[in-house]
């Protein structure tokens, strides 16, 4: 499993909710690549509950959003927006738990769109929720000029 740097983190006008380190009232999301797969290991806090230490169902569809991005950067090397999600709820996610553990790779693409599949699982390795992402991708110099995408090569040292 190799870790992926964030190329964006000195960037003056970065403060994604997702995965900024510098946002105090964000997820801090960080990334590894395994093979096909994006990993990522998030810890859950009491401030992102729904209902009795059961994690918000729009924070859970913003971890399985964030991490489709980086799938798109890093196996597309290119960036887009997303276009749908697709959420299947399965079992509740405890904040008071432990870690979560997503998994998502790439499924197929079609024209400019990326369909990618998204696992959320709890401190115990269950499937807790599953989602296709529907990603519009842009060409690499569009992504680049109007989207900020740093090169693939910016993500690894």
């Amino acid at each position: 499993m190799k870790k992926i740097i964030n190329p964006y983190i000195n960037k003056k006008e970065y403060n994604c909710f997702g995965c900024s380190p510098n946002n105090p009232y964000g997820l801090k999301m960080e990334f590894y690549e395994d093979d096909d797969y994006i990993i990522s290991e998030w810890q859950p806090d009491n401030l992102f509950q729904g209902y009795n230490n059961i994690l918000h169902g729009g924070i859970q569809t913003t971890l399985i959003d964030e991490i489709a991005s980086w799938v798109v950067q890093i196996k597309l090397k290119t960036s887009g927006l997303t276009s749908r999600i697709e959420n299947k709820f399965i079992k509740p996610v405890y904040t008071n738990k432990g870690k979560i553990t997503l998994k998502a790779y790439l499924k197929e693409t079609k024209r400019r769109f990326a369909f990618i599949w998204v696992g959320l699982y709890d401190s115990e390795k269950k499937l807790c929720s599953e989602a296709i992402v529907t990603y519009f991708t842009y060409p690499k110099s569009i992504a680049k000029d109007k989207l900020n995408y740093p090169g693939y090569e910016k993500f690894f040292n």
